[in-house]
């Protein structure tokens, strides 16, 4: 079973690859440090390690609270806790590692083709268009 980090390796692929598709010149993710056993300093490194692209982690330094409050004002908030089979629910190993290494992701990813999966999720790729309120 893939780690929390390696799955995120995959996704951060991924994410790039749409990226430069896209033309963005970053990408943005969701994690707290802290908030999740996996979401550690050094798991959030290794993940990083994976794109070329600056990773902005706006709510790293917000504690649960605070990340409730702000969706709720911009309006996610009941998205966010709609019941979904995502990798976290479906593959989420009972003891997530805590402080992998960028070798640990590596070798890992070595037994995968990569270049294949990542392929393979952009022919799925679905573009929603969202709007958000005016605050």
């Amino acid at each position: 079973m893939a780690t929390a980090s390696e799955r995120r390796l995959s996704a951060q692929a991924i994410a790039q690859a749409i990226a430069e598709r896209e033309r963005a010149e970053a990408l943005v993710t969701g994690e707290s440090l802290g908030q999740v056993s996996s979401q550690t300093l050094s798991n959030l490194a290794t993940i990083d390690h994976a794109t070329t692209l600056p990773v902005l982690q706006p709510l790293v330094g917000l504690d649960k609270e605070a990340i409730i409050r702000e969706a709720r004002e911009l309006g996610t908030y009941e998205t966010s806790i709609e019941p979904d089979q995502d990798c976290c629910t479906l593959f989420t190993p009972r003891n997530p590692a805590t402080h992998s290494t960028i070798a640990q992701a590596e070798a890992a990813e070595s037994a995968l083709d990569v270049t294949a999966l990542v392929e393979l999720a952009l022919a799925s790729v679905e573009t929603l268009e969202f709007s958000w309120p005016e605050g």
